[in-house]
């Protein structure tokens, strides 16, 4: 005869099997804590006549050391998971939840309510959820749901004393499923990346060599997958040829090159996606699917597609190609939109299928180390955060020019403008990151409210603040707009009016097809008040003025220009530079800016993309003065290719008391 027993010892009737007890057991040692609430049912079998000598778990004290058991066992299993994150690639262990935190609401996903006794009649299967609250060395668990997975229970289900047991002694089983469901757990999240446009020029010379050194240097899981997408025909060798020639290893490693390159080259496929991106979505989730299998897996799309298809492939990717276990997250090429309407359109738009959390909006000149040095080295050296103010300096200075032509830009730029492209984007994000306050932490959204706070502070722009240019034609260039306003050069001097920055003029030039190429932060300070060497220094002051230089070309360094005594036996002062040149100090291969960039992405670290708000501060601070170009067509003053720039630019210097650095 067979019991259905209860905590307590008390048979079960059937329309109390599966039911939740309130029953809660925890055990403490270290951090470790254990909480059960849905048990499946124990049986007894034994006659009546012989109850005395069955085995009942109906004292506490019994039900509390077959958790004991429980309990080291899920030790056991965490320390198997440990021991695989030591053996990972460079992956950081996530929670261990089914909904992860990136991932959208899925509108054909309906949570599904059973009861007990129909969950047990209909053979639903426990669905566990197993949530990692505490990685550390004691291990703090907490197991929030286990719910039987069979109406059938027989006398097996009780296990006699055993101390080899890996549950202990007078143990009660678990569901299988449960047990399979920690298995899977033990398997680290895979990770699929899918290049939109994989034929496209930047996904050929930029995004896929960036992916193969990541994969190369150990910061993508041996499990990742790498997929290529346009409307060509193509098959899966066609794409790794294409990319073969791009595909580099570190200059200062070399180690197992062609194995790495040999593995990374099978984990890249190619789908053909056609000119229905609806369907083509669908066949891309279907392979992705298929290469990552059962388990949970991740996502990144990276959008290289026309600004004018943006949109249409991002809604498409939204409804068919967004992960279902795990996380979802979409790359997006600058520009932002061609003016404050367009980009309000496109934001909205993209916040309708998206949480804000899954955009990466990626400016690749903002992966530069000048960049992410402008917060290092003010942060971190006592010596350089009490001068960050209009108390010590002067002017500010973000210099930017190539001195290559706009090439093959020429369609590009004819649309949007070095306004609209760089300026919008790296130039106004360099002021905010160099301008903003102390962050309350280095996380992305603290650092993102702060330099929000300087875009919107900055003063409105007039024309007469303002220098616009484009390079003359020549024999050798037929990339140049002989009926276009479209300018290759931009000048300006910003204001940000805030108490921290009040009178400090923030002087912004950058264009192309200028003498030489070049990238740098220029801090001048003011000079020193009643300095007893004036006469040693000479009649140009300016020339003794302290800066502090950060330079990302033609050699990255951070220079310091301080007034130091020539030797001799005279008194004449000459204006020195303390450099710290990279190339001479680090004796390494400095990453490509896309490379930081994507590693970002992938460990969620968002402080180098512009957010919604952000992107439309921006546009603030420059659609005013776009409006009155476009009205007055307003003509940009021709300059020498290979040359400084227009001369209007030494004129708006002046009127604000600046001398150019690169003069």
């Amino acid at each position: 005869m067979a019991f259905l027993l209860t905590p307590t010892g008390k048979p079960l009737t059937h329309s109390s099997v599966g039911r939740s007890f309130p029953v809660s057991s925890n055990f403490r040692n270290g951090s470790m804590v254990l909480s059960y609430r849905k048990l499946p049912p124990v049986v007894c079998s034994c006659s009546t006549s012989s109850m005395d000598s069955c085995f009942f778990l109906s004292s506490v004290a019994n039900f509390s050391r077959g958790f004991c058991g429980l309990r080291l066992w899920i030790l056991q299993k965490l320390k198997l998971i440990n021991h695989e994150r030591k053996q990972g690639y460079g992956m950081k262990y996530k929670e261990l939840v089914v909904q992860a935190k990136d991932r959208a609401p899925d509108p054909l996903e309906t949570p599904v309510s059973l009861s007990s006794e129909e969950a047990i009649n209909e053979g639903v299967s426990a669905r566990g959820l197993l949530k990692e609250t505490t990685l550390s060395n004691e291990h703090a668990v907490s197991i929030e749901e286990v719910s039987s997975s069979s109406s059938q229970v027989s006398a097996s289900s009780v296990i006699p004393d055993n101390p080899d047991s890996p549950l202990g002694s007078h143990s009660a089983t678990l569901p299988m499923d449960y047990f399979n469901y920690i298995s899977k757990s033990n398997r680290v999240p895979s990770l699929s990346i899918a290049v939109i446009g994989a034929t496209g020029e930047l996904a050929r010379s930029k995004v896929f060599p960036a992916l193969f050194a990541l994969y190369y240097s150990g910061f993508l899981p041996e499990n990742v997958g790498i997929f290529g997408y346009s409307r060509k025909e193509m098959t899966d060798e066609d794409l790794r040829s294409m990319i073969l020639g791009n595909l580099t290893c570190r200059v200062d490693e070399q180690q197992n090159c062609g194995a790495k390159l040999d593995a990374f080259l099978s984990r890249t496929f190619y789908l053909n996606g056609g000119y229905d991106n609806q369907e083509g979505m669908t066949k891309l989730n279907s392979r992705m699917v298929h290469i990552e299998g059962d388990y949970e897996a991740n996502r990144i799309f990276y959008l290289s597609v026309p600004q004018e298809a943006l949109l249409e492939v991002a809604t498409s990717l939204a409804g068919n190609a967004q992960a279902r276990r795990g996380w979802t997250r979409i790359i997006i090429e600058k520009p932002f939109g061609f003016n404050m309407l367009s980009s309000s359109h496109l934001t909205q738009s993209l916040q309708s299928k998206y949480e804000e959390n899954q955009i990466y909006r990626i400016d690749h000149l903002l992966g530069k180390d000048l960049i992410e040095n402008l917060t290092v080295l003010r942060f971190s050296n006592l010596v350089f955060e009490p001068l960050w103010s209009r108390t010590y300096i002067r002017n500010v200075q973000v210099i930017l020019s190539e001195e290559c032509g706009v090439g093959t830009k020429g369609r590009y730029f004819d649309g949007y403008g070095i306004l609209r492209d760089i300026i919008h984007s790296h130039v106004l994000q360099t002021i905010a990151l160099f301008a903003m306050e102390p962050p309350v932490s280095l996380s992305g959204e603290d650092i993102r409210n702060e330099k929000v706070k300087v875009l919107r502070s900055i003063r409105k722009l007039e024309l007469d603040d303002i220098v616009l240019g484009q390079y003359k034609n020549s024999t050798t260039d037929n990339n140049v707009y002989f009926d276009s306003l479209t300018p290759t050069f931009f000048a300006a001097a910003l204001y940000i009016d805030n108490p921290r920055w009040d009178g400090v003029p923030f002087l912004v030039k950058a264009g192309m097809g200028l003498i030489k190429h070049r990238g740098e932060i220029r801090i001048q300070f003011h000079n020193v008040p009643g300095n007893l060497y004036r006469e040693s220094v000479g009649h140009n002051v300016d020339l003794a003025t302290n800066e502090l230089i950060l330079r990302d070309a033609p050699d990255e360094a951070i220079l310091v220009k301080v007034n130091n005594k020539v030797p001799g036996l005279g008194l004449q002062l000459d204006p020195s530079e303390l450099n710290l040149l990279y190339k001479d100090k680090y004796n390494v291969d400095v990453p490509d800016s896309y490379e930081h960039l994507l590693l970002d992405v992938i460990d969620g670290d968002n402080h180098l993309f512009m957010r919604s708000d952000e992107v439309e501060a921006a546009w603030k601070v420059l659609n005013p003065v776009l409006e009155e170009i476009e009205k007055n067509r307003v003509a940009p003053e021709l300059y020498e290719f290979g040359g400084r720039g227009p001369t209007g630019a030494y004129y708006l210097g002046a009127r604000h008391g600046v001398r150019w650095a690169d003069d």
